[in-house]
């Protein structure tokens, strides 16, 4: 089961097995910037013990992605006027993209979680490129204001690590944390890691 109402983790998932369904949970998304690292992996597994709650016999699995910049996190933006503020720091310099991961065994009550890590460079753009931009919607809902793998690809000039967890769901290590939990993953999905 993937406790995620994201398109691009069930698009990313269905990468490593076709079988699953769809239920998120609902948690409270705050996060710990001291202790981002361990604050992220627990959001991910609160998400996945909360969709959990509902299906007793089931592998769950949850994520969370964020974008930090200047030791800040920046989540998805509240509005238009959020998002121009965000692609606005982000131009020209690099930032983070870490993911928290969990996987949920609901019959045992074995949790794993992983935090990925990727760095991205991106594009020096000016006011109308971000304008242009956030007038297409597709900053809205995302971290940091921008999805690689949509019309944002533009304004990304590099990624260092993994690119699936750009767009939302580290391919490799859910894949490890899944085949921990015996569940049956195809071999061949592409993380899109570059260096």
């Amino acid at each position: 089961m993937l406790a995620s109402a994201s398109p691009r983790r069930r698009e990313l998932l269905a990468q490593l097995t076709p079988e699953f369904v769809v239920s998120p949970g609902d948690v409270d998304e705050r996060l710990d910037p001291a202790r981002l690292q361990e604050s992220l992996a627990a959001l991910a597994l609160d998400k996945a013990q909360a969709a959990a709650a509902a299906v007793p016999d089931a592998i769950v699995l949850a994520a969370d992605t964020v974008v930090v910049i200047d030791g800040e996190v920046l989540g998805k933006p509240a509005d238009a006027n959020d998002a121009r503020g965000m692609l606005r720091r982000l131009s020209g310099r690099e930032h983070r993209v870490l993911t928290g991961v969990a996987v949920l065994d609901t019959r045992t009550g074995r949790a794993e979680t992983r935090v990925v890590e990727s760095r991205v460079v991106m594009r020096p753009f000016d006011a109308g490129a971000v304008d242009r931009y956030v007038a297409s919607g597709e900053p809205l809902d995302k971290a940091g204001a921008y999805a690689i793998q949509g019309l944002g690809g533009v304004l990304v000039e590099a990624v260092a690590g993994s690119y699936s967890n750009v767009v939302g769901l580290p391919l490799d290590e859910t894949r490890a944390l899944l085949e921990a939990f015996g569940v049956p993953v195809r071999r061949d999905a592409s993380s899109g890691a570059s260096a």
